[in-house]
C-alpha cells in the first residue's frame, strides 16, 4: 500500500524559509515521479515542482529560483525547500506520486496523495 506522509509545513514571516518532507512507503515502481502541489482557499490545486527517477526537474514558473525539489532515495523521502517565502505562497502543500510524464505538473499524472501540511506566510 502507497502511503505519502509530508510534514514541516507552519507559520512564517514572509521573506522567511521552510522545508517539507514526505516520507513515502510501498512506491515500488521503477520508473516515476514525485511532486508537489499545494492549494489555496478557494483556488484550484495547482503543481509547484517534481523530480523524476532519473533526477530530472521542472517547476511552476512562480517558485523558480525560490523553491527547490530534491530526493533522498536511501530515506525514500522526497523534499521542497521553500525560501523568500510571501503570503500568496500560503497553502496546503500535498506530496504526490506517480508516472514518469508527471515532470508536466499535470493533477491526474499523479495517483498517489498525501493529506497535505499546511503552510502559511503572514506580511
Amino acid at each position: 500500500q502507497v502511503k505519502l506522509v509530508e510534514s514541516g509545513g507552519g507559520s512564517v514571516q514572509a521573506g522567511g524559509s521552510l522545508r517539507l518532507s514526505c516520507a513515502v512507503s510501498g512506491y515500488t515502481y521503477g520508473s516515476y515521479c514525485m511532486g508537489w502541489f499545494r492549494q489555496a482557499p478557494g483556488k484550484e490545486r495547482e503543481g509547484v515542482a517534481a523530480i523524476d527517477s532519473d533526477g530530472a526537474t521542472s517547476y511552476a514558473e512562480f517558485v523558480k529560483g525560490q523553491f527547490t525539489i530534491s530526493q533522498d532515495n536511501a530515506e525514500n523521502t522526497l523534499y521542497l525547500q521553500m525560501n523568500s517565502l510571501k503570503p500568496e505562497d500560503t497553502a496546503l502543500y500535498y506530496c504526490a506520486a506517480g508516472s514518469a510524464l508527471g515532470l508536466a505538473l499535470i493533477i491526474t499524472d499523479f495517483g498517489y496523495w498525501g493529506q497535505g501540511t499546511q503552510v502559511t506566510v503572514s506580511s
